[in-house]
């Protein structure tokens, strides 16, 4: 009997430790490095849209999304905000010191010089890594670079030797990491269709899309938007590449927006891997010595030289300043997009937000290089309420991610929240985040985005910048990584 009760009461304190010691793991296994706690988390890809997700995040990596209690080393608290993935800016430039702090103030995680770019990726990564940008970076090869580098005039085309080595230059930039290939035949009006087949069918060896500044911005004949579009349709076509457009409300869609996108919907609809992005915006900007202000712009921009304004000031143009800013290469925004034609390109699934631009020092800047991300949502979500916010985050998270997951596989864990995806994460207040910067004064911070989050690391809280914090990381195709 003695035994037996001896026995009981071992058990009893056997089974108590066991139990503490199963809670105490427990409690263990729910601490995680950083914790974001009672927010509304949207991830585009999967539709889910709940309020009061926890996010446990360890080691750069979402662990888990739940609604129990979870510690962390440190913990915010997103109470009446929006937890998203971070913003993939595709079309952007060199991420720069200046310029990546107004992309983090509009909610960018991953930036991406696909419209420029790098002609020997091997070195432009190996620069880029030694500089450490806070945010996610990759380039496309810059297929107009090489081509001067070459020699060959914007209004030449290349000879057959000339593609050949432009071809092998292409092929080892891809090789060495870059994610696309850029073309801007605008700026390069001499370009060839054979240059085009050429590029496109290096792209589909490799299985990365060609990112295409098409080869017109109007309707006025000779030239017209419809066929800059057909080109690269059939090109893609032709050689089985992915061609994406950029910035179609202002190359490719002018006066001309529904149908140019009903001419990619026939393709997308034949199984054609083709896409686009815009900015937000009804008005481009360009340098005034480029060749889109070639002898006739007014008649197929439908503006004069006082619907052209220089960024960074408040001074519009005339005959004569036109004359002088052109020979000094200044940026001069145009109002020559229709708003109608931003908005049917914004409503289209396809199209992705691409800001095509980022803040270099002065004033000498469109503002979509500081808030085309942030407009998106003020403007067309919360204003205007043409899109749902999960449709324009899915414009700026999922989409951008997905248009690149064949070439870079780390692309495949950008974009979404989700377990095991990368912790890349914005943190925005959906009543007050808003664009700041305007064509005058180019060079102003979004606001309303509180926190933002890459690779685990806070490089923005609502107290300012971490400017010691360097999380980014750079994202290779899949040939250099």
């Amino acid at each position: 009997m003695k035994m037996s009760k001896l026995t009981a009461a071992f058990c009893a304190i056997a089974l108590m430790f066991c139990l503490v010691n199963s809670e105490a793991s427990a409690t263990e296994k729910k601490t995680f490095d950083l914790v974001i706690i009672n927010g509304r988390v949207i991830n585009p890809e999967t539709k889910l849209d709940e309020t009061g997700l926890n996010v446990g995040i360890n080691g750069g990596i979402v662990a888990e999304l739940t609604r129990e209690r979870i510690t962390g080393q440190t913990v915010i608290d997103a109470s009446g905000l929006v937890v998203s993935p971070g913003f993939i800016d595709i079309l952007s430039y060199n991420p720069d010191e200046y310029g990546v702090w107004y992309k983090i103030a509009d909610g960018v995680t991953t930036n991406l010089a696909m419209h420029g770019g790098a002609v020997d990726a091997l070195a432009w990564y190996a620069a880029f890594e030694k500089k450490r940008p806070p945010v996610n970076f990759g380039a496309g090869f810059f297929y107009n670079r090489a081509r001067l580098n070459l020699g060959i005039g914007q209004y030449t085309p290349a000879t057959k030797a000339q593609i050949e080595k432009l071809r092998k230059t292409a092929e080892k930039a891809l090789s060495n990491g870059a994610l696309g290939i850029g073309m801007s035949l605008e700026y390069a009006p001499g370009t060839s269709y054979d240059e085009v087949l050429a590029m496109t069918t290096v792209a589909a060896k490799f299985r990365v899309p060609v990112f295409f500044h098409v080869r017109y911005s109007d309707i006025e004949p000779p030239g017209t938007n419809i066929e800059a579009v057909t080109e690269v349709i059939n090109a893609g076509r032709a050689t089985g590449a992915s061609v994406h457009i950029d910035h179609i409300t202002s190359t490719g869609g002018t006066f001309s927006m529904d149908e140019t996108l009903r001419l990619i919907n026939t393709g997308r609809s034949e199984g054609l891997d083709i896409t686009a992005c815009a900015y937000p915006y009804p008005y481009w900007g360009t340098y005034l010595n480029s060749a889109r202000f070639d002898p006739g712009w007014q008649k197929r921009f439908r503006i004069s030289y006082g619907d052209l304004h220089i960024a960074g000031t408040d001074e519009r143009l005339s005959v004569e300043t036109f004359k002088k800013y052109r020979a000094k290469g200044k940026l001069a925004v145009a109002y020559a997009i229709p708003d109608a034609d931003v908005d049917a390109a914004m409503k289209s699934p396809f199209v992705m937000i691409g800001s095509d631009g980022i803040m270099q020092p002065g004033n000498n800047n469109h503002p979509r290089a500081a808030g085309a991300f942030s407009r998106t949502i003020a403007l067309y979500v919360r204003e205007k309420k043409l899109l749902t916010l999960m449709d324009a985050l899915k414009k700026m998270t999922i989409l951008p991610a997905r248009r690149l997951e064949a070439a870079s596989p780390a692309m495949r864990k950008k974009g979404r929240i989700t377990a095991g995806a990368d912790a890349d994460i914005v943190i925005f207040d959906p009543e007050k985040i808003k664009d700041n910067a305007t064509v005058a004064s180019p060079n102003r911070f979004s606001s309303g985005i509180e926190y933002v989050i890459i690779a685990g690391g806070i490089v923005k809280d609502p107290a300012g910048f971490r400017k010691d914090v360097r999380p980014g990381r750079a994202l290779r195709g899949m040939s250099g990584s």
